[in-house]
């Protein structure tokens, strides 16, 4: 899933490398090759990198489990799709302070309806889980789990090995009956989960306005507020509007425009007269002379028609074809 045209995991190898962890493990069970590909060894993003593999989907807790068989001591844990710049340093700080044996990153948010809550004390110790709630009287907090955890590999044992469990919803709550010392680390930062397309595209956009401290920046040179790739072609009239990424090879032609605030993978072409604001095209898409893309996602290996116009909030999945003056809204 690539953000700025990197990898999706590349900005947690980053917030990982910065705070002095090196040696990583990725849980996989779906498209394993593809991750593979994307992220080799690691020695790319200065980590390295092992792969746990899963035959099937173990859930949070069971993939966990599987995982940190090759671990020991204390662990840091990420969900996979959550972008972060949060202070691992600190919150690692915290975890010792407390003689803590599990830390979990906690966020406060203005609703926390469409999350599983978690209570504390005053001095930050788990009190109690609670699921999404559906009615004013079961909203006791609004701290919710952000999908950071520091924990002790040897509690992980209590996961029996190859079953489907989930760590949030069993894992968690059994710990902290049991009582085993389990705290919040409450701090601001940047977090956004990008579960959902609107997330996925909104997160582009902090991403290229600067609200991510620490990332890496963006693949090309910098010119002019945007990031340009190598052997991009801007044809007479064409232009690139900041802030904006554009892809090595992507070729732009006679008076097409692309930007502010949009992604062009490798080797896109962006047709005469063609208008693209505020989207994010992966590789290889075509976009035809005259076409307007606005507030979009479009996938690999897409084509989309002369004339056509994609609108606010569409998706279109890898290889879709929208023929010429076809307006998708």
């Amino acid at each position: 899933m690539p953000l700025l045209n990197r990898p999706l995991l590349a900005y947690q190898l980053a917030l990982l490398r910065r705070h002095g962890v090196s040696d990583v493990i990725l849980a996989c069970s779906y498209r394993v090759d593809d991750v593979r590909n994307a992220l080799g060894d690691g020695s790319a993003f200065g980590v390295r990198l092992r792969y746990a593999v899963e035959r099937e989907p173990l859930g949070t807790g069971g993939g966990l489990r599987h995982a940190t068989d090759l671990a020991h001591g204390t662990v840091v844990v990420l969900n996979g799709d959550v972008i972060t710049d949060a202070d691992l340093t600190a919150m690692a700080q915290f975890h010792v302070a407390r003689t803590a044996r599990t830390t979990i990153y906690l966020r406060t948010v203005e609703d926390p309806r469409p999350f599983g809550l978690v209570e504390t004390e005053g001095d930050g110790r788990v009190r109690a889980f609670r699921e999404k709630p559906t009615t004013p009287e079961e909203i006791t907090t609004n701290t919710i789990n952000a999908g950071i955890y520091l924990i002790d590999a040897a509690l992980l044992d209590r996961i029996p090995r190859g079953s489907v469990v989930s760590v949030e919803r069993e894992f968690f709550p059994a710990i902290v009956a049991g009582g085993i010392a389990t705290y919040g680390w409450i701090a601001t930062a940047y977090w956004r989960d990008i579960g959902s397309p609107a997330a996925y595209r909104a997160v582009q956009t902090d991403l290229l306005e600067g609200r991510v401290r620490g990332v890496p920046p963006p693949p090309g040179t910098a010119t002019a507020g945007s990031w340009i790739g190598e052997g991009v072609r801007i044809a007479h009239g064409a232009r690139v509007d900041a802030p904006s990424v554009i892809g090595p090879g992507v070729e732009l032609g006679v008076g097409a425009r692309v930007g502010p605030r949009s992604v062009v993978g490798a080797r896109g072409r962006i047709g005469p007269g063609a208008c693209v604001e505020g989207a994010i095209l992966w590789e290889d898409v075509t976009v035809g002379a005259g076409a307007i893309l606005r507030d979009c996602v479009v996938a690999s290996d897409a084509r989309i028609g002369a004339q056509a116009e994609i609108g606010p909030g569409v998706v279109l999945e890898a290889g879709a074809v929208v023929p010429d003056r076809t307006r998708l809204v």
